[in-house]
């Protein structure tokens, strides 16, 4: 909850589980979200609760809700780092190159096009009953408000989207079986789209007088929470996954090296992107593997040299190497490794796969803003700085980035101020800067890097075939 200065004046939070029932699988209840959401707003404190007027959505990209005629969910929503739909990838990537041609970007499996056209194929009597087909907050903004809506930035994400015009390509839908009939209404992201139902602001404990403008998508969000809103303004996200944002002001889309090209959240700008699949997710890992949380781990520099690397693909890798069947791998153990070297290499393999996106999308010399619970780990942040040889910037509020962002684009809806006013950052961020004594270590290791991914791309393949056959 944001003030009319942007002031953060109150948060809430409630964790979700992911259910990952067979390989390559990851999907979640969409009514857990509302009780999710039912929960983070209660803990608002009443006072505050009783003079909000306008809420921004925004949330994970990608996923596919399927709603019936009367609204209900036909089944668990597919989410974005799922990755069963390649061989749908495949096939509409040789029957329509137009797919590449108006989205202005490459076919994967995490996009939300081939995760519809997995439940024609494999689940008919599910496709039939379709009647909406929302991406996750739109869930959300439906049980507020009843409307089917979303906005450019998320909808830039379904593989759907003219990204260029900022429409639905009715082409692309008619290629995965539906029409625009079952799509919700696009708008730019202050935009309002309804008003929040009377059963809806008893639930929550609201003003039925709310409104719900249309917001953006995680990343994007997070971008305007720290006032990336010129062109050339760059900022990396370390949650789950990984994001190397850059502001465009003009549609230049790079499909062929899996770069994102999305648009804005605000009218008139773009967006190019970088995604790494596994970000922040690799701590919990080796949280999982010692049994101790990261924060007891992590004791002094991990600015140092060690012959260890760490390839995390635990989900699969988007850009550049668009493969759902990369995974997660520690190369160089010996009889003397340490937790901290595995650590260590973590840190390093996690900031290496966002080189990777650094390479294809940023020439400038400028800084780059941090966003996300993973911009809290200084010694991470310490070692990224070092990699990506840039002046990193990290604000307090990073954290809760894609919440304040489209907290922001709902008082930007609200008119209660001018873009410049409401998206600039007026807390003074910490600065942090790479030791340019490791600049050649870490890109000589970071060459050595893909060169493991290289030999063992055919290998990562051979195995998922082998798992399918136990």
């Amino acid at each position: 909850v944001i003030d009319e200065k942007t002031t953060c004046i109150a948060t809430g939070f409630s964790p979700l589980i992911v259910l990952r029932k067979k390989p390559l699988y990851s999907e979640q209840h969409p009514r857990a979200w509302w009780s999710a959401v039912q929960k983070a707003v209660s803990s608002i404190p009443k006072n505050v609760r009783n003079h909000i007027t306008h809420i921004g959505l925004t949330g994970q990209m990608h996923g596919l809700v399927l709603l019936g005629e009367r609204g209900h969910v036909l089944r668990p929503a597919i989410l974005w780092n799922d990755q069963r739909s390649f061989a749908q990838c495949v096939e509409l990537a040789k029957k329509t190159p137009s797919f590449v041609q108006i989205s202005g970007n490459l076919l994967m499996p995490g996009f939300t096009a081939p995760k519809l056209l997995w439940v024609k194929e494999h689940e008919p009597h599910i496709f039939d009953q379709i009647h909406k087909v929302l991406l996750p907050k739109d869930y959300l903004r439906y049980l507020l408000t009843e409307e089917y809506a979303t906005d450019v930035s998320d909808a830039s994400g379904t593989s759907w989207l003219d990204v260029k015009n900022r429409r639905w390509s009715l082409p692309l839908l008619r290629h995965t079986g539906i029409d625009q009939d079952a799509m919700p209404k696009v708008f730019e992201g202050p935009e309002i789209t309804g008003q929040i139902t009377k059963k809806a602001a008893k639930e929550l404990g609201l003003s039925p007088k709310v409104l719900v403008v249309a917001g953006g998508g995680d990343n994007a969000c997070s971008a305007l929470g720290v006032g990336c809103i010129a062109n050339g303004d760059t900022c990396i996200s370390l949650g789950t996954s990984g994001a190397y944002f850059v502001v465009r002001k003009h549609y230049q889309p790079q499909a062929k090296n899996a770069v994102h090209t999305y648009c804005h959240a605000l009218p008139g700008l773009w967006h190019q992107m970088s995604v790494h699949l596994s970000s922040a997710s690799c701590f919990s890992l080796l949280e999982n593997i010692f049994s101790k949380p990261i924060n007891r781990m992590i004791k002094g520099t991990f600015l140092e040299k060690h012959g260890l690397f760490f390839l995390p693909y635990l989900s699969g890798e988007r850009t550049p190497y668009n493969d759902p069947y990369a995974q997660g791998t520690f190369f160089g153990l010996t009889h003397d490794t340490t937790q901290k070297q595995m650590l260590s290499a973590v840190m390093e393999g996690t900031g290496f796969a966002l080189k990777n996106g650094q390479i294809l999308l940023d020439k400038s010399q400028g800084s780059i803003y941090l966003l996300g619970g993973g911009a809290r780990n200084t010694a991470w942040l310490h070692v990224l700085a070092s990699i990506l040889e840039k002046r990193l910037v990290f604000y307090e509020n990073a954290p809760v980035g894609a919440s304040l962002g489209a907290a922001k684009l709902a008082l930007y809806g609200a008119k209660k101020g001018s873009k410049k006013d409401i998206f600039s950052c007026s807390e003074q961020g910490k600065i942090l800067r790479g030791k340019p004594s490791l600049y050649p270590y870490y890109r000589e290791k970071h060459a050595l890097f893909n060169d493991l991914y290289r030999a063992l791309q055919p290998v990562y393949r051979k195995k998922h075939h082998i798992g399918e056959m136990t």
